[in-house]
């Protein structure tokens, strides 16, 4: 079994990391959010998964076991807080709304030095304000624990265009739509088609850091059309896909 490692203080720094580069599970005993610059960043722990472009942050709170894997090349904005300051009230990894005044309060917070000067404390004291005020996004995608769950989940991760029904899904993995739909609610909080839709997301999310066409995405990702899927991005992101590539590349 690999080891946890154990970090009491998260860091406040910022980092850079290659495409496919990740950062191992381990636990802080402070509370971090965790912003991408540049880049598309995902965390994972033992609840499920959380992807995070550069409109979003990542709330970690102390003591959960999480890992870091970059998709493109990622600018890394890591913000440390004491447990004992918790200005979100949150107890779960959470995704948060980064507008342009948050964001640039995490850049220059995570690349100035702690230097305890009175501008350094004004300046952490307005980003924990704006932190207050940030709206939390939907973005989770949970991780089964019920067997049958965890293997129709396992089959749609390793392709998310299968565009199967749940009673198709269903007869591969053992049991009833009907089955499936109600474990789908009490053992992630969701429905199968919101579920789906959620690791479309996730996956459009990597394959858009990865410069790969919007087309394309849209395509591997299970959407009907390009059009389709601009779309629900679109409406879940507040803008196109396009905005999230390295560079113009929407065909």
């Amino acid at each position: 079994m690999t080891e946890i490692r154990h970090e009491p203080v998260a860091p406040t720094r910022t980092q850079q990391l290659a495409p496919g580069a990740a950062i191992d599970a381990h636990r802080h005993d402070d509370h971090q959010i965790v912003y991408a610059g540049r880049g598309v960043l995902s965390v994972a722990t033992s609840a499920g998964s959380w992807v995070a472009p550069g409109t979003r942050a990542i709330w970690v709170p102390a003591g959960t076991v999480h890992a870091h894997q970059a998709h493109g090349e990622l600018e890394l904005h890591l913000v440390g807080l004491p447990k004992s300051e918790n200005p979100l009230g949150l107890d779960t990894p959470t995704v948060l709304a980064v507008g342009p005044l948050l964001r640039e309060l995490i850049l220059a917070h995570t690349r100035g030095p702690d230097d305890g000067s009175p501008e350094r404390a004004r300046l952490r004291a307005v980003l924990l304000d704006q932190l207050r005020a940030s709206p939390q996004q939907p973005l989770h995608l949970p991780a089964p624990t019920v067997p049958q769950l965890q293997a129709l989940c396992a089959i749609l991760r390793a392709d998310p265009a299968d565009d199967r029904t749940l009673a198709a899904l269903g007869r591969e993995v053992g049991a009833s739509d009907r089955t499936l739909s109600r474990r789908f609610r009490s053992d992630l909080g969701m429905t199968f088609p919101q579920w789906r839709t959620q690791l479309r997301l996730h996956h459009a999310l990597v394959l858009l850091a990865e410069n790969t066409p919007v087309t394309t995405v849209a395509h591997l990702c299970g959407w009907s059309s390009a059009s389709a899927f601009i779309d629900v991005f679109r409406r879940t992101f507040g803008h196109t896909p396009g905005t999230h590539q390295p560079r113009d590349h929407t065909r």
